[in-house]
Formats: structure tokens, C-alpha cells, sequence
């Protein structure tokens, strides 16, 4: 089955990029259906790196309904100014352990007037559940695209070396006593 939306997001490319790189963003356009919590010693990271991580999928955000994989790459060889973050993870066990192909791909991208091109893709298969499989599958897509335009006005991106972003340091550092009068 394929599954695919195409938005335009109200924010910056870099601010969208640094979203999908985000577990908490992730919790936010499933919720309220869904939840995810890490079984991984370190629990979510702040920004997913590459590689797999381990998660209990939670229906509406209390039930354990199995555990998933992760699996991300940033691939490269795409044309200029496009980020791509592919998952081809998939449910380990679960009901949606029924889908035994899983290949997730978001990409973003600089439109003219400044905000986002999101495109994603969903490949995945159940096999012979396909047919069953596809309604609820694009339904949720269609729900997680109505969270991403919803919440994409809130998400910003100050690299390091900006005045927001080294005050927000600053205060962090202040209110974790490493700087200022910590000795």
C-alpha cells in the first residue's frame, strides 16, 4: 500500500528539519491515538540520530499495543536544498506487527515565499490484510498531516551562535548552576 501527503507548512525548512528530527514532535501528531515511550536505557532522545531505537507503542497514549523499531537514515544524493529522513523500521510485535514492510520517507523542502514543502510516503504491506489495512493506514496519515499543519506555526530553528539561541543557553546554564557563580 502507499500512502502520501503534500503539504505546505507555515515555517522554515530548517525549523520543519529540526521537528522530524524530534521524538516529541513524533508524540505530538500521533496523540491523541497514539503514544510512544522508549525501551531504550537512555530513554527519547532530544533529536533522533540516525540508527534503530527501540518503542512501546501505546494506544491512546495508555494501552500497550507492542513494541516498534526505528530505523532512520538521512539518504543522501538528493537534489539541492531538499533533507530527506527515511524510517524503515516497523512493529516488532503488536497488531500493527501485521505490516511486514515498512518504509517511511519525509521530506522538506524551501518554498519561495519562505515556508515548507513537506512530502511523505508511506510503502508498506500486510500482506493479504492490505485490503483491510489501507483505510485505517490513511486515515491516520490524514490525521498526522492535519497535526503537522496545526503545529508547524509553533516550531523555530536558532542555530548556535544566535542571540536566541545563546540566551536560551545562557539561562539553561544559569538555572543548572554551570555558569555564573557555580564554583
Amino acid at each position: 500500500m502507499r500512502v502520501l501527503l503534500k503539504l505546505t507548512l507555515d515555517c522554515t525548512p530548517d525549523a520543519a528539519w529540526r521537528a522530524l528530527r524530534s521524538p516529541a514532535v513524533l508524540r505530538e501528531v500521533v496523540a491523541p491515538w497514539l503514544d510512544f515511550e522508549s525501551l531504550e536505557p537512555d530513554g527519547l532522545p532530544t533529536t533522533w540520530p540516525d540508527g534503530r531505537h527501540r518503542l512501546r507503542v501505546l494506544a491512546f497514549r495508555r494501552f500497550p499495543a507492542g513494541e516498534e523499531r526505528v530505523d532512520l537514515t538521512s539518504p543522501g544524493g538528493l537534489p539541492a536544498g531538499v533533507r530527506m529522513l527515511r524510517d524503515g523500521g516497523g512493529a516488532e510485535t503488536g497488531v500493527f506487527s501485521a505490516f511486514d514492510a515498512w518504509d517511511h520517507r519525509m521530506a522538506v523542502s524551501a518554498l519561495p515565499d519562505g515556508r515548507t514543502l513537506y512530502r511523505d510516503q508511506l510503502l508498506a504491506s500486510a500482506g493479504p490484510l492490505d485490503a483491510l489495512a489501507w483505510y485505517p493506514t490513511w486515515a491516520f496519515w490524514q490525521w498526522r498531516g492535519m497535526r503537522l499543519r496545526q503545529l508547524a506555526p509553533t516550531w523555530r530553528f536558532d542555530p548556535p551562535g544566535t542571540a536566541d539561541a545563546d540566551a536560551a543557553a545562557g539561562e539553561q546554564a544559569r538555572r543548572t548552576g554551570a555558569a555564573g557563580g557555580a564554583s
